[in-house]
C-alpha cells in the first residue's frame, strides 16, 4: 500500500512540475457595435466574441508545442460598421501582435493591420468551421489568414525564414478564396489587402525584409540588456537592409505594416544613441517611411 501511495505521489508531482503544453495563440477578442444603427440582440456580438476567440485559441495551428508562457500574445479588434441581412455584417478587422524580448518585460510590438475589407456572416450558435484545402466561409477564412500571418512573423523573429510553411497557408487560404463574393483577396481590388500581405512576404523581393526581422529582434532586441551597443548597430544593420526592400517597391504594404507596428519603438531605440548613429538612422528611415517623418524628427533633437 505504501508503495502505491508512493508512486501515485510520484506521479502527481510529475504532473504538477511538468510543463502544460497548449495551443500556439493567447488572442484577446473585441467586437464593437457602436456604428451599429439597427437594434440588435446583443446577446449576438457577445456570442460572436466567445466563438471567434475559442477558433483562434483552441485550435492547433503549427506542429509545435507550446507551453502556456509561450503563447503569443495578439489582439483582434472587429468594429461592425452595419448589418446587410438577418446574419450579414460589414466590418473592419484590427489584427496587432507582439513578442517578448529576452531578459526584460518588454513586448515589441510585430503586427499592426487594420483591414477594412472585411465581410461576413456569422449565425450564432452554428460551428465555426475551417478548412486549409477550401473557402468555406470569409469569417473563418480571415481568421485563419491572419492567424498563420502572426504565427509566420512570430517565427521569423526568433529564426531566419523560420514562417514561411505560416506564409504559404497563408497563401493557400488567399488562392482558395479567389473565387469568393467577398472582396479583400484578390490583387486586383487594392494594394492593401490580404493578397498583398501573403504574395509579399513570399516574394524573393522582399528577403531583406525578413532578414531585417530576426537581425532586428533575435540579434538586436533580445541582447539589448547584456549589449546594448553592438545590439543597437544590429538594429541599424537591418532597418538599414529595408532600403532594398524600398528601392524595389517604394509604396509596399508589407513596409506600411512594418512602420505602422515599429515606428514609435524605433525612436525609443535610438533615444539614447550618440548623435552620428541617430543621423544615420534618421537618413534611412525618412527616406523609406517618409510617412512617420514627424515621429523620427525627434531622433534630430
Amino acid at each position: 500500500m505504501k508503495n502505491k501511495l508512493t508512486v501515485l505521489f510520484s506521479l502527481i508531482l510529475l504532473l504538477l512540475l511538468s510543463p502544460v503544453y497548449s495551443q500556439e495563440l493567447r488572442c484577446n477578442v473585441t467586437v464593437n457595435t457602436a456604428q451599429q444603427q439597427q437594434t440588435t440582440v446583443t446577446r449576438v456580438f457577445e456570442s460572436m466574441r466567445n466563438d471567434i476567440r475559442d477558433f483562434m485559441n483552441s485550435r492547433k495551428w503549427t506542429s509545435d508545442e507550446f507551453s502556456s508562457t509561450e503563447k503569443i500574445v495578439c489582439d483582434i479588434y472587429i468594429n461592425i460598421i452595419n448589418q446587410t441581412g438577418t446574419s450579414k455584417y460589414v466590418a473592419t478587422i484590427q489584427v496587432n501582435s507582439s513578442r517578448p524580448v529576452f531578459n526584460s518585460g518588454y513586448n515589441s510590438p510585430i503586427l499592426s493591420i487594420k483591414d477594412n475589407e472585411f465581410e461576413f456572416e456569422y449565425v450564432e450558435n452554428t460551428p465555426m468551421n475551417f478548412s486549409p484545402d477550401q473557402h468555406r466561409n470569409n469569417l473563418t477564412s480571415v481568421l485563419a489568414f491572419y492567424a498563420y500571418i502572426i504565427i509566420g512573423y512570430d517565427y521569423d523573429t526568433f529564426s531566419k525564414n523560420g514562417g514561411s510553411t505560416y506564409f504559404s497557408m497563408a497563401k493557400q487560404i488567399v488562392n482558395n478564396a479567389q473565387s469568393a463574393p467577398q472582396s479583400g483577396w484578390r490583387a486586383t481590388e487594392s494594394d492593401q489587402n490580404r493578397y498583398w500581405i501573403a504574395e509579399n512576404i513570399l516574394n524573393s523581393a522582399f528577403q531583406p525584409f525578413r532578414d531585417c526581422m530576426y537581425q532586428y529582434h533575435r540579434q538586436g532586441l533580445d541582447n539589448m540588456y547584456n549589449d546594448p551597443i553592438n545590439s543597437r548597430q544590429n538594429i541599424t544593420e537591418g532597418i538599414e537592409k529595408l532600403k532594398r526592400v524600398h528601392q524595389t517597391n517604394p509604396t509596399s504594404y508589407t513596409m506600411q505594416i512594418f512602420f505602422q507596428a515599429k515606428a514609435d519603438e524605433v525612436v525609443g531605440i535610438y533615444s539614447n544613441a550618440q548623435p552620428m548613429e541617430k543621423s544615420k538612422v534618421f537618413d534611412i528611415l525618412q527616406l523609406i517611411d517618409p510617412g512617420n517623418f514627424q515621429k523620427y524628427n525627434k531622433l534630430k533633437n
